[in-house]
């Protein structure tokens, strides 16, 4: 089934780009307007972070996020196939950051969320940077849908860690210069162990792992973030936050984080994933020595 499966989207990667879209726009109809996929997810979203804009204002970003949706999986198809010197087209970036750190000697962390398109982001930097690729993944549940994306991720010189035996699968590089990436926005499995903060308009919890590699490994931390520039093109912008994050007090580090993830999203809404529950975890009084922000809690409003 996995070959089958495998060589049908490779033999789709083949069509242009430019009919991929028409395909992309046909699925974006179907998925928005007749299966309405996670859709009730997504106004939920959008009414907890944007209480300010106006149902229609919601409606334009919704719209525009789906599209943008359809538009990564048709274009990590299109990867399949592709060149690297044609992925190179697709996403630019300012890499001197990563350079620089490199010539120091330096390995570090990077954080972003997840923002499109994280898929050719993945395979573009890989090529662009010096250092060893290290990207943690989460194993999908499905077994032939894990191994198409295994295929795929570790297609140009990223090396894939798993995020249920990450110190494990970290081992052979940890004497080597890496960059390691980490999806900072992952909502926490256990929030009584994450760090609290005002996320938007509600508290929220984010995950305390990628803090606690910066600074038990006193790693440099590069903040990144994806640009689209027109369909099927983007730029990846990366923004050194620190180059000592033991010189900050414990968790102004994340908070940093949470408000340049917001910053950007409110910049370009459409370009982050509003199908899953950032705030499905709600804040208790018991998560009080978890709260990292420097303002009061945000009293989390009711959402029909």
């Amino acid at each position: 089934m996995y070959y089958f499966v495998y060589g049908f989207l490779y033999l789709i990667s083949l069509l242009p780009l430019r009919l991929l879209f028409v395909i992309s726009d046909g699925i974006y109809a179907l998925v928005y307007y007749g299966i309405g996929y996670r859709k009730e997810v997504v106004m939920r979203n959008l009414d907890i972070a944007f209480p300010e804009k106006s149902q229609a204002e919601k409606s334009r970003i919704a719209k525009q996020f789906y599209r943008n949706f359809i538009d990564n999986f048709i274009e990590t198809i299109k990867m399949l196939s592709a060149s690297n010197a044609y992925l190179r087209r697709h996403l630019t970036g300012n890499w001197q950051m990563l350079d620089e750190l490199y010539k120091k000697g330096k390995s570090c962390n990077v954080l972003l969320g997840h923002m499109f398109n994280w898929e050719l982001a993945n395979h573009v930097v890989s090529l662009e940077t010096k250092h060893k690729f290290l990207v943690v993944y989460m194993p999908i549940a499905s077994k032939l849908i894990n191994r198409l994306f295994l295929k795929l991720r570790s297609k140009g010189k990223t090396h894939l860690l798993s995020a249920h035996n990450m110190r494990n699968d970290m081992l052979p590089y940890r004497n080597e210069l890496y960059a390691l990436v980490l999806v900072a926005d992952q909502n926490p499995a256990f929030p009584n162990r994450a760090y609290w903060l005002n996320f938007f308009s509600q508290p929220a919890p984010f995950v305390k792992g990628p803090e606690k590699s910066a600074r038990a490994n006193e790693l440099p931390v590069v903040f990144c973030h994806f640009e689209k520039t027109k369909r099927g093109y983007y730029r990846a912008v990366l923004h050194l936050e620190t180059e000592h994050p033991t010189s900050m007090p414990e968790g102004e580090l994340t908070m940093k984080y949470a408000r340049y993830l917001e910053g950007v999203i409110r910049k370009d809404p459409a370009m982050w994933l509003w199908s899953h529950r950032r705030w499905k975890h709600k804040w208790q009084p018991q998560y009080a020595p978890s709260w990292i922000d420097d303002k009061p809690v945000i009293e989390s409003k009711k959402v029909n």
